[in-house]
């Protein structure tokens, strides 16, 4: 993986001490104790400098992505997936950055669209990925306990989050879960989010050794605090 860090080149010319330490752990050491494929590697990597607001490397790092045959759709879902956890505000300026390098690599625009909704059942089908993920129980009572006048954000979640974003193609259920952990590790203090996210990542499939793997992977980019705290609550849920 210490490929991913080649095009970081301004840093090993200017500062080569630095670069050798960080290339060394963040594309080395941290790699020995991961399980992720080098796929899923990558697609975290991208999804925690989006909410940690590193357009800079994302670049970076997406430059490499596409020539370790990452596709523009995996890319462009990434992105996707980021803006109902880190808002648009975050996120819109790597809407441009992908436009930008996808110019540059010659990828025509706009790619195909992966939307398996529309407006009359972006609702219902959001609400069947909410309950296989989180359970039908969960679901229901999450609403019956929500006053009268806040039920619209259960509606957000329920058409926005869930109905435009989690039902598109492009992405498996256990990538976009795995990404969508790593935007609230990385944006910190979601601590409920991030529990009930955990949950998620196991109703899909993915392991406490995978959620593991995803903090060591994220690890150099987010700092010890988040990931600790992260880890933390991977113990508490994953018993």
């Amino acid at each position: 993986m210490k490929s991913l860090f080649d095009n970081f080149g301004r840093i090993g010319k200017n500062d080569p001490e630095f670069h050798e330490i960080f290339r060394n752990f963040a594309f080395g050491e941290v790699f020995e104790y991961s399980t992720l494929s080098e796929k899923d590697s990558i697609l975290v990597i991208l999804a925690c400098l989006i909410a940690a607001q590193s357009p800079k490397a994302f670049k970076k790092i997406l430059m490499s992505a596409l020539d370790k045959g990452v596709t523009p759709i995996e890319i462009k879902e990434v992105l996707y997936q980021s803006v109902p956890y880190v808002g648009f505000a975050r996120a819109h300026n790597f809407f441009g950055v992908v436009i930008k390098v996808f110019d540059k690599k010659g990828i025509e625009l706009p790619l195909e669209g992966q939307s398996n909704t529309n407006p009359e059942n972006r609702h219902e089908k959001g609400r069947e990925i909410q309950e296989s993920y989180f359970g039908a129980e969960n679901i229901e009572n999450m609403r019956n306990s929500t006053p009268q006048d806040q039920q619209h954000f259960n509606r957000f979640l329920e058409g926005f989050c869930f109905g435009d974003f989690y039902t598109r193609n492009g992405l498996d259920d256990q990538q976009r879960e795995l990404i969508t952990f790593t935007f609230i590790a990385t944006i910190g203090g979601c601590e409920n989010q991030l529990r009930g996210h955990t949950q998620g990542n196991l109703a899909v499939g993915n392991s406490k050794e995978k959620l593991i793997s995803v903090l060591t992977v994220i690890l150099p980019y987010i700092g010890f605090p988040r990931t600790l705290n992260a880890l933390a609550i991977i113990n508490e849920i994953c018993k």
